[in-house]
C-alpha cells in the first residue's frame, strides 16, 4: 500500500432540517392547535484515530466529504430524522489543521492515541416547528424556523509516525538493512541512493523480551530541512521519536581522505537536525558505524572514530548488518536509552 502522510480535504457538514408549520385538522376538532415538528440535526464530520490505518491514501483519492442533511419536521409533532455523521478513520499520529482561504493553517487537533476524535465540521441545528412557539399569548403561531447550515471548510491532515527509535543517516548508510536485520520489516534494499522512498516501521524485540517500534527515515541529504531530496517531507516523522540512532557508513575510511569524509557525513545530518528543529536536535542520539565488515580485520576503527564521536555523541557502536556483528550490542544500548526516558 502506498504511504501518504499529508493530504488536503474539503468537508461539508449536513444542514439542519426545517421545522414544520402545521395545524391539526381532525374531525370534530374545529380549532386544532399547532402541531408542526422540529427539523432534524445535520450530520457532522468526525475524524477518529485508529491503528488499523497507517496511511492517508484513502483521502488522496477521495478528498471531498459531505454529511447528510437533517430531515424536515412534519405534522403531528413529528421531528425530522437526524443526518448521519461521517467518520473519517485516520492513522494514529495524524494532526488536523484548518486551512483559510489564503492557505494559512490553524491547528485543530493531534490525534495521537487510539480512539482520539475531533469534530472538524459540526452539523447544522434543526429548526423548531411552530409547536415550539405556542404560548399563553400566542395560541396559534404560524412561523417555524429553518435549519442552520452545517459547517464547511478545507483541512490538512498530516501524519507523523509514532515510533520509539528513529534511524537517521545519509542515503546508503545501511538503515534499511539494519531494520530488516532486527525486525520483520522488509523494506526495499539496493546499492544506490534513495532506495527507501517512504518511512518504514519495524517492531524490534530485545533479548529480555521488551519491544520497541523503530522507524527508518529516508531522504536525508544536505539541505534536507529546505526540502532537498526527500528530507523535508519525512523529517517531521522524527519529532515523535524518543531516541535517534544515527547510522554512518564507514567505507569512506578505505580511502586516503576517509576520516574527513566520515566527519563531514556526520556533520551533514547533525546540521540538518538542528536546522529543522532544536527540539529534535536535543533528543538522545547514538552514533552507529555501519558496514564494518568492509574494513580490514586489523583496521584501528576505535582509535579513528574516537575523536570524531567526542564532538557529536556520548556513545557509539559498530555494526555489520550483513554478518550480525555488533547488532545485539547496539540494541542493548538503544533499549537502555529508552528505559532512561520511560
Amino acid at each position: 500500500m502506498k504511504f501518504v502522510d499529508e493530504v488536503t480535504i474539503s468537508v461539508q457538514a449536513g444542514d439542519g432540517g426545517a421545522g414544520a408549520s402545521h395545524f391539526r385538522r381532525e374531525k370534530y376538532v374545529p380549532r386544532g392547535g399547532p402541531d408542526g415538528g422540529d427539523g432534524g440535526n445535520g450530520g457532522s464530520i468526525v475524524a477518529v484515530a485508529t491503528h488499523s490505518k497507517n496511511t492517508l491514501l484513502d483521502f488522496r483519492y477521495r478528498p471531498h466529504w459531505m454529511a447528510e442533511k437533517g430531515g424536515a419536521g412534519d405534522k403531528g409533532r413529528k421531528s425530522g430524522k437526524n443526518g448521519e455523521d461521517i467518520t473519517l478513520q485516520v492513522p494514529v499520529g495524524t494532526e488536523v489543521f484548518r486551512l483559510s482561504e489564503k492557505g494559512e493553517e490553524t491547528f485543530v487537533a493531534d490525534l495521537a492515541e487510539e480512539g482520539a476524535r475531533v469534530v472538524i465540521a459540526k452539523g447544522g441545528r434543526g429548526g423548531k416547528g411552530n409547536t415550539f412557539f405556542k404560548s399563553a399569548t400566542n395560541q396559534a403561531p404560524r412561523h417555524s424556523q429553518p435549519g442552520t447550515p452545517g459547517e464547511e471548510g478545507e483541512f490538512k491532515l498530516s501524519l507523523k509516525l509514532l515510533a520509539d527509535v528513529g534511524l537517521l543517516g545519509l542515503p546508503n548508510a545501511g538503515k534499511s538493512t539494519f531494520l530488516s536485520r532486527v525486525s520483520a520489516a522488509r523494506p526495499e534494499i539496493g546499492d544506490y541512493p534513495f532506495t527507501t522512498k517512504e518511512p518504514q516501521l519495524g517492531i524490534v524485540k530485545s533479548p529480555s523480551g521488551k519491544t520497541c517500534v523503530m522507524a527508518d527515515i529516508p531522504g536525508l541529504i544536505e539541505g534536507a530541512h529546505l526540502g532537498k531530496g526527500l528530507g523535508l517531507q519525512f523529517l517531521k516523522h522524527v519529532e515523535r521519536t524518543k531516541v535517534l540512532l544515527h547510522l554512518v557508513d564507514v567505507t569512506p575510511l578505505l580511502h586516503e581522505d576517509g576520516k574527513s569524509q566520515l566527519e563531514k557525513d556526520i556533520a551533514t545530518i547533525e546540521k540538518e537536525l538542528r536546522e529543522f528543529s532544536e527540539e529534535v536536535f536535543n533528543k538522545p542520539r547514538l552514533l552507529a558505524f555501519t558496514k564494518i565488515d568492509a574494513l580490514p580485520a586489523d583496521f584501528p576503527l576505535a582509535d579513528t572514530v574516537a575523536p570524531i564521536v567526542s564532538r557529536y555523541a556520548s556513545k557509539y557502536c559498530t555494526i555489520s548488518s550483513a554478518s550480525g556483528q555488533g547488532v545485539a550490542d547496539t540494541l542493548g544500548i538503544v533499549f537502555n536509552e529508552l528505559e532512561k526516558i520511560s
